[in-house]
Order: C-alpha cells, then sequence, then structure tokens
C-alpha cells in the first residue's frame, strides 16, 4: 500500500477521533501519522 494513502487514512482517523472526543485514540492517530510522515521524508530523500 502506498505511504502517502496510509497518511491520509491515519490523518482522517486522527480528525474522527478529535471529533468524537477519543482523545486516547487521537494521539494514537497522530503517533501513526507521525511514523508515516517520517517515512514520506525518507523516501524524498532517496
Amino acid at each position: 500500500m502506498d505511504i502517502k494513502k496510509l497518511y491520509e487514512n491515519a490523518k482522517n482517523k486522527a480528525n474522527s477521533f478529535m471529533v468524537n472526543g477519543q482523545i486516547s485514540a487521537y494521539v494514537n492517530a497522530l503517533k501513526e501519522m507521525n511514523q508515516y510522515k517520517k517515512m514520506l521524508v525518507v523516501v524524498a530523500a532517496n
């Protein structure tokens, strides 16, 4: 699966968790987004 698509999916999950007030799940989704963002930077640097 494409890293960009995984990042966008995690971003959408984070937004929905934030709207629903699920703080713990929101933070976990932000961590997941950060992980994918780091991967995108590494791929772009190569």
